[in-house]
Protein backbone atom coordinates (compact mmCIF):
# COMPACT_ATOMS: atom_id res chain seq x y z
CA UNK A 1 0.00 0.00 0.00
CA UNK A 2 1.37 3.43 -0.98
CA UNK A 3 2.00 6.42 1.27
CA UNK A 4 0.04 9.66 0.85
CA UNK A 5 1.92 12.58 -0.69
CA UNK A 6 3.25 15.22 1.71
CA UNK A 7 1.70 18.65 1.48
CA UNK A 8 3.90 21.52 0.32
CA UNK A 9 5.56 22.83 -2.77
CA UNK A 10 8.58 20.52 -2.67
CA UNK A 11 8.42 16.95 -3.98
CA UNK A 12 8.24 14.13 -1.48
CA UNK A 13 9.40 10.54 -1.55
CA UNK A 14 5.79 9.40 -1.46
CA UNK A 15 5.91 8.64 2.26
CA UNK A 16 5.59 12.11 3.69
CA UNK A 17 9.29 12.96 3.78
CA UNK A 18 10.15 16.11 1.84
CA UNK A 19 13.03 15.73 -0.58
CA UNK A 20 15.43 18.63 -0.31
CA UNK A 21 16.08 20.24 -3.69
CA UNK A 22 19.76 21.18 -3.95
CA UNK A 23 21.08 24.11 -5.92
CA UNK A 24 22.60 23.10 -9.27
CA UNK A 25 22.38 23.92 -12.97
CA UNK A 26 19.39 21.59 -13.19
CA UNK A 27 17.50 23.28 -10.33
CA UNK A 28 18.50 26.88 -11.02
CA UNK A 29 15.04 27.54 -12.41
CA UNK A 30 13.58 26.60 -9.02
CA UNK A 31 15.43 29.39 -7.21
CA UNK A 32 13.14 32.10 -5.87
CA UNK A 33 12.55 34.43 -8.82
CA UNK A 34 13.21 37.47 -6.63
CA UNK A 35 16.81 36.34 -6.03
CA UNK A 36 19.36 37.43 -8.67
CA UNK A 37 20.92 34.39 -10.34
CA UNK A 38 23.12 33.87 -13.41
CA UNK A 39 21.37 35.36 -16.45
CA UNK A 40 24.12 34.10 -18.73
CA UNK A 41 24.64 30.73 -20.40
CA UNK A 42 27.06 28.93 -18.09
CA UNK A 43 27.59 26.19 -20.68
CA UNK A 44 29.58 28.56 -22.92
CA UNK A 45 31.94 29.83 -20.19
CA UNK A 46 35.59 29.02 -20.79
CA UNK A 47 38.05 28.59 -17.96
CA UNK A 48 40.38 31.58 -17.93
CA UNK A 49 41.41 31.44 -14.27
CA UNK A 50 42.60 28.55 -12.13
CA UNK A 51 42.28 29.50 -8.48
CA UNK A 52 43.98 27.77 -5.53
CA UNK A 53 42.19 28.12 -2.21
CA UNK A 54 38.43 28.39 -2.74
CA UNK A 55 37.28 29.64 0.63
CA UNK A 56 34.64 32.08 1.75
CA UNK A 57 36.73 35.13 0.93
CA UNK A 58 37.44 34.10 -2.65
CA UNK A 59 33.77 33.35 -3.24
CA UNK A 60 32.71 36.71 -1.76
CA UNK A 61 35.38 38.64 -3.65
CA UNK A 62 36.96 37.54 -6.96
CA UNK A 63 34.22 35.07 -7.86
CA UNK A 64 31.55 37.67 -7.14
CA UNK A 65 33.32 40.31 -9.24
CA UNK A 66 33.55 37.96 -12.21
CA UNK A 67 29.92 36.92 -11.80
CA UNK A 68 28.99 40.61 -11.96
CA UNK A 69 30.91 40.97 -15.21
CA UNK A 70 29.28 37.87 -16.66
CA UNK A 71 25.87 39.24 -15.74
CA UNK A 72 26.77 42.24 -17.94
CA UNK A 73 27.52 39.88 -20.84
CA UNK A 74 31.29 40.22 -20.36
CA UNK A 75 34.20 37.97 -19.35
CA UNK A 76 32.60 34.66 -20.36
CA UNK A 77 36.10 33.48 -21.25
CA UNK A 78 37.25 34.14 -17.66
CA UNK A 79 35.45 31.36 -15.82
CA UNK A 80 37.07 30.01 -12.66
CA UNK A 81 38.30 26.48 -12.07
CA UNK A 82 38.72 26.15 -8.32
CA UNK A 83 41.44 23.89 -6.93
CA UNK A 84 41.72 22.46 -3.41
CA UNK A 85 45.08 21.25 -2.11
CA UNK A 86 44.48 20.49 1.55
CA UNK A 87 42.65 17.60 3.17
CA UNK A 88 39.99 19.97 4.52
CA UNK A 89 39.27 21.09 0.93
CA UNK A 90 37.35 17.84 0.44
CA UNK A 91 34.46 19.55 2.18
CA UNK A 92 34.47 22.33 -0.43
CA UNK A 93 34.61 19.71 -3.18
CA UNK A 94 31.58 17.96 -1.69
CA UNK A 95 29.71 21.25 -1.53
CA UNK A 96 30.52 22.70 -4.93
CA UNK A 97 30.79 19.73 -7.29
CA UNK A 98 27.17 18.51 -6.88
CA UNK A 99 26.07 22.14 -7.22
CA UNK A 100 28.00 22.68 -10.48
CA UNK A 101 29.98 25.42 -8.69
CA UNK A 102 26.86 27.44 -7.86
CA UNK A 103 26.39 28.93 -4.38
CA UNK A 104 24.62 31.78 -2.63
CA UNK A 105 26.33 34.96 -1.47
CA UNK A 106 24.39 37.13 0.98
CA UNK A 107 25.49 40.65 1.80
CA UNK A 108 24.42 41.70 5.29
CA UNK A 109 23.65 45.40 5.63
CA UNK A 110 23.87 47.13 9.03
CA UNK A 111 20.14 47.97 8.99
CA UNK A 112 19.25 44.27 8.81
CA UNK A 113 18.62 44.20 5.07
CA UNK A 114 19.80 41.05 3.27
CA UNK A 115 21.03 41.03 -0.31
CA UNK A 116 21.25 37.41 -1.54
CA UNK A 117 22.30 36.32 -5.01
CA UNK A 118 23.48 33.14 -6.72
CA UNK A 119 27.05 33.23 -8.04
CA UNK A 120 27.90 31.27 -11.19
CA UNK A 121 31.46 32.19 -12.14
CA UNK A 122 33.04 29.03 -10.67
CA UNK A 123 32.34 26.42 -13.31
CA UNK A 124 34.69 23.63 -12.16
CA UNK A 125 36.21 22.42 -8.91
CA UNK A 126 39.12 19.98 -8.74
CA UNK A 127 40.47 18.36 -5.60
CA UNK A 128 44.15 18.16 -6.48
CA UNK A 129 45.15 15.09 -4.41
CA UNK A 130 42.62 13.04 -6.39
CA UNK A 131 43.58 14.26 -9.85
CA UNK A 132 46.89 16.16 -9.87
CA UNK A 133 47.54 15.65 -13.56
CA UNK A 134 44.05 16.89 -14.49
CA UNK A 135 44.84 20.06 -12.54
CA UNK A 136 48.18 20.40 -14.35
CA UNK A 137 46.56 20.04 -17.77
CA UNK A 138 43.95 22.63 -16.83
CA UNK A 139 46.74 25.03 -15.86
CA UNK A 140 48.75 24.20 -18.97
CA UNK A 141 45.78 24.86 -21.27
CA UNK A 142 46.16 27.93 -23.49
CA UNK A 143 42.75 29.17 -22.30
CA UNK A 144 44.07 29.56 -18.74
CA UNK A 145 45.64 33.01 -18.52
CA UNK A 146 45.65 33.67 -14.77
CA UNK A 147 46.46 31.41 -11.84
CA UNK A 148 45.27 33.11 -8.67
CA UNK A 149 45.89 32.29 -5.02
CA UNK A 150 44.27 32.62 -1.62
CA UNK A 151 46.49 30.17 0.25
CA UNK A 152 47.00 32.30 3.44
CA UNK A 153 50.28 33.79 4.59
CA UNK A 154 51.59 30.37 5.63
CA UNK A 155 51.08 29.00 2.14
CA UNK A 156 53.98 31.05 0.77
CA UNK A 157 56.48 29.01 2.79
CA UNK A 158 58.79 31.79 3.93
CA UNK A 159 60.75 31.84 7.18
CA UNK A 160 59.17 34.37 9.54
CA UNK A 161 62.61 35.61 10.67
CA UNK A 162 64.65 35.75 7.47
CA UNK A 163 61.86 36.11 4.92
CA UNK A 164 63.60 33.47 2.80
CA UNK A 165 62.11 30.31 1.32
CA UNK A 166 61.78 27.58 3.96
CA UNK A 167 63.80 24.56 2.83
CA UNK A 168 62.56 22.41 5.73
CA UNK A 169 59.00 21.96 4.47
CA UNK A 170 58.49 18.24 3.86
CA UNK A 171 55.72 18.70 1.28
CA UNK A 172 57.78 21.21 -0.68
CA UNK A 173 60.75 18.86 -0.64
CA UNK A 174 58.54 16.04 -1.90
CA UNK A 175 57.57 18.27 -4.84
CA UNK A 176 61.24 18.71 -5.71
CA UNK A 177 61.66 14.98 -6.41
CA UNK A 178 61.89 14.47 -10.20
CA UNK A 179 58.67 13.08 -11.66
CA UNK A 180 56.68 13.43 -8.45
CA UNK A 181 53.00 14.34 -8.70
CA UNK A 182 52.71 17.86 -7.29
CA UNK A 183 51.19 18.36 -3.83
CA UNK A 184 51.78 22.07 -3.16
CA UNK A 185 50.96 25.29 -4.98
CA UNK A 186 54.68 25.55 -5.77
CA UNK A 187 54.76 22.14 -7.40
CA UNK A 188 51.66 22.78 -9.48
CA UNK A 189 52.52 26.29 -10.65
CA UNK A 190 56.12 25.54 -11.59
CA UNK A 191 55.31 22.24 -13.33
CA UNK A 192 52.44 23.87 -15.25
CA UNK A 193 54.76 26.67 -16.37
CA UNK A 194 57.30 24.04 -17.46
CA UNK A 195 54.64 22.32 -19.55
CA UNK A 196 53.59 25.60 -21.17
CA UNK A 197 57.19 26.46 -22.01
CA UNK A 198 57.73 22.99 -23.45
CA UNK A 199 54.58 23.32 -25.57
CA UNK A 200 55.30 26.85 -26.76
CA UNK A 201 52.39 28.39 -24.81
CA UNK A 202 52.89 31.80 -23.20
CA UNK A 203 52.94 31.75 -19.39
CA UNK A 204 49.96 32.67 -17.27
CA UNK A 205 49.98 35.50 -14.72
CA UNK A 206 50.29 34.49 -11.06
CA UNK A 207 47.91 36.70 -9.08
CA UNK A 208 48.11 36.57 -5.29
CA UNK A 209 44.93 37.62 -3.48
CA UNK A 210 46.34 36.99 -0.01
CA UNK A 211 46.51 39.52 2.77
CA UNK A 212 50.28 40.04 2.66
CA UNK A 213 52.12 43.28 2.04
CA UNK A 214 53.62 43.09 -1.44
CA UNK A 215 51.83 39.81 -2.06
CA UNK A 216 52.89 39.67 -5.71
CA UNK A 217 56.51 40.37 -4.82
CA UNK A 218 56.39 37.69 -2.12
CA UNK A 219 54.83 35.20 -4.54
CA UNK A 220 57.46 35.96 -7.17
CA UNK A 221 60.32 35.50 -4.69
CA UNK A 222 58.99 32.22 -3.27
CA UNK A 223 57.95 30.61 -6.55
CA UNK A 224 61.30 31.53 -8.11
CA UNK A 225 63.13 30.10 -5.10
CA UNK A 226 61.29 26.80 -5.61
CA UNK A 227 61.88 26.91 -9.38
CA UNK A 228 65.64 27.43 -8.91
CA UNK A 229 65.76 24.33 -6.75
CA UNK A 230 63.80 22.39 -9.37
CA UNK A 231 65.23 23.66 -12.67
CA UNK A 232 67.52 26.71 -12.81
CA UNK A 233 66.99 27.26 -16.55
CA UNK A 234 63.21 27.19 -16.13
CA UNK A 235 63.57 29.61 -13.22
CA UNK A 236 65.34 32.15 -15.43
CA UNK A 237 62.55 31.86 -18.02
CA UNK A 238 59.94 32.43 -15.31
CA UNK A 239 61.85 35.42 -13.93
CA UNK A 240 61.87 36.94 -17.40
CA UNK A 241 58.41 35.99 -18.64
CA UNK A 242 55.91 35.61 -15.76
CA UNK A 243 54.00 38.51 -14.18
CA UNK A 244 53.30 38.52 -10.44
CA UNK A 245 51.17 41.66 -9.87
CA UNK A 246 50.62 43.00 -6.36
CA UNK A 247 47.07 43.38 -5.13
CA UNK A 248 45.12 44.61 -2.12
CA UNK A 249 41.86 42.89 -1.22
CA UNK A 250 39.25 43.86 1.34
CA UNK A 251 35.89 42.47 2.39
CA UNK A 252 34.97 41.13 5.82
CA UNK A 253 33.77 37.55 5.27
CA UNK A 254 32.87 35.72 8.48
CA UNK A 255 32.61 31.96 8.80
CA UNK A 256 29.28 30.60 7.53
CA UNK A 257 27.05 29.66 10.47
CA UNK A 258 24.17 27.20 10.77
CA UNK A 259 21.87 30.22 10.86
CA UNK A 260 23.36 31.43 7.56
CA UNK A 261 22.68 28.02 6.00
CA UNK A 262 19.05 28.15 7.08
CA UNK A 263 18.64 31.75 5.91
CA UNK A 264 20.10 30.96 2.49
CA UNK A 265 17.76 28.02 2.00
CA UNK A 266 14.74 30.05 3.08
CA UNK A 267 15.65 32.88 0.69
CA UNK A 268 16.54 30.70 -2.31
CA UNK A 269 13.89 28.04 -1.92
CA UNK A 270 16.55 25.39 -2.57
CA UNK A 271 19.36 23.99 -0.45
CA UNK A 272 22.95 25.26 -0.64
CA UNK A 273 25.56 23.12 1.12
CA UNK A 274 27.92 26.03 1.73
CA UNK A 275 26.62 29.56 1.16
CA UNK A 276 28.76 32.62 1.90
CA UNK A 277 27.96 35.81 3.82
CA UNK A 278 29.84 39.10 3.72
CA UNK A 279 29.61 42.78 4.51
CA UNK A 280 28.50 45.13 1.68
CA UNK A 281 31.90 46.85 1.46
CA UNK A 282 34.16 45.64 -1.37
CA UNK A 283 37.61 46.82 -2.40
CA UNK A 284 40.22 45.38 -4.75
CA UNK A 285 43.26 47.28 -5.97
CA UNK A 286 45.54 45.55 -8.50
CA UNK A 287 48.84 46.42 -10.14
CA UNK A 288 48.02 46.45 -13.85
CA UNK A 289 50.63 43.96 -15.06
CA UNK A 290 49.34 40.82 -16.81
CA UNK A 291 51.07 38.68 -19.41
CA UNK A 292 47.99 37.38 -21.24
CA UNK A 293 45.36 40.02 -20.58
CA UNK A 294 42.78 40.25 -17.82
CA UNK A 295 39.03 40.59 -17.32
CA UNK A 296 37.68 44.19 -17.44
CA UNK A 297 37.25 44.24 -13.66
CA UNK A 298 37.35 48.03 -13.59
CA UNK A 299 33.76 47.82 -14.88
CA UNK A 300 32.72 46.40 -11.50
CA UNK A 301 34.64 48.73 -9.22
CA UNK A 302 38.14 47.22 -9.15
CA UNK A 303 40.98 49.76 -9.20
CA UNK A 304 43.97 49.14 -11.46
CA UNK A 305 47.02 51.17 -10.46
CA UNK A 306 50.75 51.32 -11.10
CA UNK A 307 51.65 51.10 -7.38
CA UNK A 308 49.55 49.15 -4.89
CA UNK A 309 51.73 49.77 -1.83
CA UNK A 310 49.99 52.92 -0.48
CA UNK A 311 46.64 51.11 -0.55
CA UNK A 312 47.91 47.93 1.05
CA UNK A 313 49.73 49.81 3.82
CA UNK A 314 46.51 51.69 4.51
CA UNK A 315 44.56 48.47 4.78
CA UNK A 316 47.13 46.43 6.72
CA UNK A 317 47.96 49.12 9.26
CA UNK A 318 44.49 50.60 9.71
CA UNK A 319 42.00 47.76 9.18
CA UNK A 320 44.03 44.63 9.93
CA UNK A 321 46.07 46.04 12.81
CA UNK A 322 42.91 47.59 14.27
CA UNK A 323 41.30 44.16 14.21
CA UNK A 324 44.16 43.05 16.46
CA UNK A 325 43.64 46.13 18.59
CA UNK A 326 40.03 45.30 19.32
CA UNK A 327 40.03 41.52 19.44
CA UNK A 328 42.10 40.66 22.55
CA UNK A 329 40.86 43.64 24.57
CA UNK A 330 37.32 42.82 23.45
CA UNK A 331 37.54 39.12 24.27
CA UNK A 332 39.10 39.73 27.69
CA UNK A 333 36.42 42.36 28.38
CA UNK A 334 33.78 39.66 27.94
CA UNK A 335 32.63 40.31 24.38
CA UNK A 336 32.46 37.56 21.77
CA UNK A 337 31.43 39.43 18.61
CA UNK A 338 33.25 42.25 16.82
CA UNK A 339 30.22 44.55 16.72
CA UNK A 340 29.75 44.18 20.47
CA UNK A 341 33.36 45.13 21.18
CA UNK A 342 33.34 48.13 18.82
CA UNK A 343 30.03 49.25 20.29
CA UNK A 344 31.95 49.89 23.51
CA UNK A 345 33.14 53.56 23.40
CA UNK A 346 36.34 52.64 25.23
CA UNK A 347 37.35 50.17 22.51
CA UNK A 348 36.24 52.28 19.52
CA UNK A 349 37.94 55.33 21.06
CA UNK A 350 41.13 53.35 21.56
CA UNK A 351 41.09 52.17 17.93
CA UNK A 352 40.67 55.70 16.59
CA UNK A 353 43.56 56.92 18.77
CA UNK A 354 45.76 54.09 17.49
CA UNK A 355 44.83 54.84 13.87
CA UNK A 356 45.24 58.61 14.17
CA UNK A 357 48.33 58.85 16.34
CA UNK A 358 50.37 55.77 15.51
CA UNK A 359 49.32 54.09 12.23
CA UNK A 360 48.49 57.09 10.04
CA UNK A 361 51.91 58.79 10.45
CA UNK A 362 53.52 55.67 8.90
CA UNK A 363 51.39 55.76 5.74
CA UNK A 364 52.26 57.11 2.32
CA UNK A 365 49.74 59.36 0.51
CA UNK A 366 46.91 57.19 -0.83
CA UNK A 367 45.61 58.57 -4.15
CA UNK A 368 41.86 59.07 -4.18
CA UNK A 369 41.33 58.13 -0.51
CA UNK A 370 40.15 60.45 2.28
CA UNK A 371 41.91 58.82 5.22
CA UNK A 372 39.79 60.55 7.87
CA UNK A 373 36.62 59.23 6.23
CA UNK A 374 38.22 55.80 5.68
CA UNK A 375 39.02 55.43 9.40
CA UNK A 376 35.48 56.35 10.45
CA UNK A 377 34.14 53.93 7.84
CA UNK A 378 36.26 51.16 9.37
CA UNK A 379 34.59 51.70 12.74
CA UNK A 380 31.18 51.58 11.01
CA UNK A 381 32.12 48.37 9.21
CA UNK A 382 33.34 46.73 12.42
CA UNK A 383 30.13 47.80 14.15
CA UNK A 384 27.82 46.09 11.61
CA UNK A 385 25.69 43.86 13.89
CA UNK A 386 24.41 41.74 11.01
CA UNK A 387 27.80 40.35 9.97
CA UNK A 388 28.30 38.81 13.44
CA UNK A 389 32.01 38.41 12.91
CA UNK A 390 33.50 36.65 15.92
CA UNK A 391 36.40 37.82 18.04
CA UNK A 392 37.62 34.22 18.10
CA UNK A 393 38.19 34.39 14.33
CA UNK A 394 40.23 37.57 14.70
CA UNK A 395 42.18 36.18 17.66
CA UNK A 396 43.37 33.22 15.59
CA UNK A 397 46.76 32.97 13.87
CA UNK A 398 48.11 35.95 15.85
CA UNK A 399 51.73 34.93 15.35
CA UNK A 400 51.23 35.35 11.59
CA UNK A 401 49.26 38.57 11.88
CA UNK A 402 50.79 40.86 14.51
CA UNK A 403 54.37 40.65 13.14
CA UNK A 404 53.13 41.61 9.66
CA UNK A 405 50.49 44.20 10.48
CA UNK A 406 51.41 45.89 13.74
CA UNK A 407 55.14 45.45 14.40
CA UNK A 408 56.14 47.43 11.27
CA UNK A 409 54.16 50.38 12.69
CA UNK A 410 56.06 50.02 15.97
CA UNK A 411 59.46 49.99 14.28
CA UNK A 412 58.67 53.02 12.12
CA UNK A 413 57.29 55.01 15.04
CA UNK A 414 60.27 54.18 17.24
CA UNK A 415 62.67 55.16 14.46
CA UNK A 416 60.89 58.51 14.18
CA UNK A 417 60.84 59.02 17.95
CA UNK A 418 57.05 58.68 18.02
CA UNK A 419 54.55 57.41 20.57
CA UNK A 420 53.85 53.65 20.57
CA UNK A 421 51.70 53.37 23.71
CA UNK A 422 48.69 51.93 21.96
CA UNK A 423 50.67 49.57 19.71
CA UNK A 424 52.53 48.31 22.79
CA UNK A 425 49.22 47.83 24.57
CA UNK A 426 47.89 45.74 21.67
CA UNK A 427 50.93 43.45 21.95
CA UNK A 428 50.39 43.27 25.72
CA UNK A 429 46.73 42.34 25.21
CA UNK A 430 47.82 39.50 22.94
CA UNK A 431 50.37 38.36 25.54
CA UNK A 432 47.66 38.33 28.22
CA UNK A 433 45.19 36.50 25.93
CA UNK A 434 47.89 33.94 25.02
CA UNK A 435 47.96 32.75 28.64
CA UNK A 436 44.90 30.73 27.63
CA UNK A 437 42.67 31.76 30.56
CA UNK A 438 40.24 34.69 30.62
CA UNK A 439 39.58 37.09 33.49
CA UNK A 440 36.93 34.79 34.94
CA UNK A 441 39.30 31.83 34.97
CA UNK A 442 37.69 30.15 31.96
CA UNK A 443 39.95 28.44 29.39
CA UNK A 444 40.56 30.18 26.06
CA UNK A 445 40.88 28.01 22.98
CA UNK A 446 44.06 29.44 21.46
CA UNK A 447 44.25 28.90 17.69
CA UNK A 448 47.76 29.59 16.50
CA UNK A 449 50.47 27.58 14.72
CA UNK A 450 52.88 28.47 17.55
CA UNK A 451 50.47 27.81 20.44
CA UNK A 452 52.59 25.06 21.99
CA UNK A 453 55.49 27.49 22.19
CA UNK A 454 53.61 30.69 23.04
CA UNK A 455 51.24 29.55 25.81
CA UNK A 456 54.00 28.47 28.26
CA UNK A 457 55.92 31.69 27.55
CA UNK A 458 52.81 33.79 28.18
CA UNK A 459 52.11 31.91 31.39
CA UNK A 460 55.64 32.68 32.63
CA UNK A 461 55.24 36.45 32.28
CA UNK A 462 53.81 36.86 35.78
CA UNK A 463 57.36 36.36 37.03
CA UNK A 464 59.22 37.48 33.87
CA UNK A 465 57.10 40.29 32.42
CA UNK A 466 59.23 40.62 29.27
CA UNK A 467 59.11 36.89 28.46
CA UNK A 468 56.57 37.16 25.66
CA UNK A 469 58.33 39.88 23.68
CA UNK A 470 61.73 38.25 24.12
CA UNK A 471 60.72 35.96 21.26
CA UNK A 472 62.96 37.57 18.63
CA UNK A 473 61.42 35.60 15.75
CA UNK A 474 58.21 37.57 16.34
CA UNK A 475 59.39 40.85 17.84
CA UNK A 476 63.01 41.32 16.80
CA UNK A 477 64.88 43.45 19.34
CA UNK A 478 61.87 45.21 20.86
CA UNK A 479 62.46 43.66 24.29
CA UNK A 480 65.70 45.66 24.57
CA UNK A 481 64.20 48.99 23.51
CA UNK A 482 62.98 50.93 26.58
CA UNK A 483 60.80 53.18 24.43
CA UNK A 484 58.74 50.08 23.70
CA UNK A 485 59.16 48.05 26.90
CA UNK A 486 58.09 50.95 29.12
CA UNK A 487 54.55 51.30 27.65
CA UNK A 488 54.36 47.53 27.12
CA UNK A 489 55.00 46.80 30.79
CA UNK A 490 52.61 49.55 31.87
CA UNK A 491 49.84 47.98 29.77
CA UNK A 492 50.65 44.43 30.86
CA UNK A 493 50.68 45.43 34.55
CA UNK A 494 47.35 47.19 34.10
CA UNK A 495 45.89 44.10 32.38
CA UNK A 496 46.94 41.98 35.38
CA UNK A 497 45.82 44.44 38.04
CA UNK A 498 42.95 46.42 36.52
CA UNK A 499 41.67 44.10 33.79
CA UNK A 500 41.24 44.59 30.06
CA UNK A 501 38.37 47.04 30.08
CA UNK A 502 39.88 49.53 32.49
CA UNK A 503 43.19 49.27 30.63
CA UNK A 504 41.71 50.06 27.24
CA UNK A 505 39.48 52.76 28.74
CA UNK A 506 42.52 54.55 30.12
CA UNK A 507 44.25 54.41 26.74
CA UNK A 508 41.19 55.77 24.91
Amino acid sequence: MGCPEAAGTRPSNGCGEIIVVRLSNRTLSEVNAAIPAPNYDRSVIQTGIVHFGVGGFHRAHMAMALDSLMSMGKALDWGICGVGLMEFDQRMRDALVPQDGLYALTLKHPDGRREPRVIGSITEYLYAPESPFVVLEKMASSSTRIVSLTITEGGYNFDRVTGEFDLNNALVNADLVPGAAPRTAFGFVIEALRLRRERGIQPFTVLSCDNIQGNGDVARKMFLAFARLKDSELAEWIADQVAFPNSMVDRITPVTSAEDLAEAEAALGVSDAWPVVAEPFFQWVIEDHFTLGRPPLEDVGVQFVSDVEPYELMKLRLLNASHQGLTYFGYLSGYRFVHEAVGDPAISGFLLKYMDLEATPTLKPVPGIDLAAYKLMLIERFANPEVRDTLARLCAESSDRIPKWLIPVVHERLAAGGDVRRSAAIVASWARYAEGVDEQGNPIDIVDPLKQELIPIAQSQRTNPLAFIQNESLFGNLSSNPNFTRPYLEALTSLFEQGAHKTVQALA
